[in-house]
């Protein structure tokens, strides 16, 4: 099944039950919230949010196009959509939004000109469906491999004793979203479509990031970077 969807680039891989505050300054993007404010009540508020893999997001056009600020940019192929949760209007015009991920698609053609803001085709993927033995044995293992990533990169033993979701797809969107990975790292695994094949590429990664870290005895990137502030369009 496919749709039609406004369609927001960012430097960041949103991934379905996260929460992703952005800071709306640009024009054009302001006229994207105030297109989902405006649609009647009950209808879903939902844009795109997709990576970008090479360029700069204000020339953003699509896959191989030239976007509207004159550059080239080349978009990944799959992304999620954020639903719109809270919106604060500002003195000077622009919002900051709260949204929260809600479910990923495959990118088709893209249009930069009906729309202020890019639109696109998109292909919306496949979710899991129901309980998965093979699952709910991996996520256990990941819950284990993260917590000990967790205790090389927190001081705070109190933090890490915080309780994992249980649920395999929720924790494989948590994890991918929450550790110290690159774009290229989380891309790729928000576009594995089953749960298990997430859980198994996050104990890879798992297992590579806790090794370096009990090499180098240096985290990677500041904590305080893993959360960031409002991302700003």
């Amino acid at each position: 099944m496919s749709a039609r969807l406004p369609v927001f680039p960012l430097g960041t891989v949103l991934f379905p039950g996260l929460v992703l505050p952005l800071h709306i300054f640009e024009e054009r993007y302001k006229a994207l919230v105030r297109h989902l404010v405006a649609l009647p009540e009950g209808a879903p508020r939902e844009f795109g949010v997709v990576a970008i893999r090479a360029g700069w997001e204000v020339a953003a056009a699509g896959p191989g196009r030239t976007g509207p600020g004159g550059g080239d940019v080349t978009l990944h192929e799959v992304g999620c959509t954020a639903e719109l949760r809270q919106v604060t209007e500002l003195t000077d015009g622009g919002f900051d939004i709260v949204t929260v991920g809600r479910r990923r698609f495959r990118v088709g053609a893209v249009d930069d000109a009906t729309e202020p803001y890019l639109t696109a085709e998109v292909q919306w993927l496949p979710e899991p469906d129901g309980p998965d033995e093979v699952a709910g044995v991996l996520a256990a293992r990941v819950i284990s491999v993260f917590r000990q990533y967790l205790s090389l990169i927190r001081p705070d033993q109190q933090e890490i004793s915080e309780q994992l979701p249980e649920d395999p797809t929720v924790l494989s969107h948590l994890v991918a979203a929450t550790a110290a990975l690159t774009v290229a790292d989380r891309q790729r695994l928000l576009a594995v479509d089953d749960t298990a094949g997430r859980l198994r590429a996050e104990l890879r990664l798992l297992h590579r990031e806790t090794t370096l870290l009990r090499q180098v005895r240096a985290v990677p990137v500041p904590l305080s970077e893993l959360a960031g502030p409002p991302a700003p369009n």
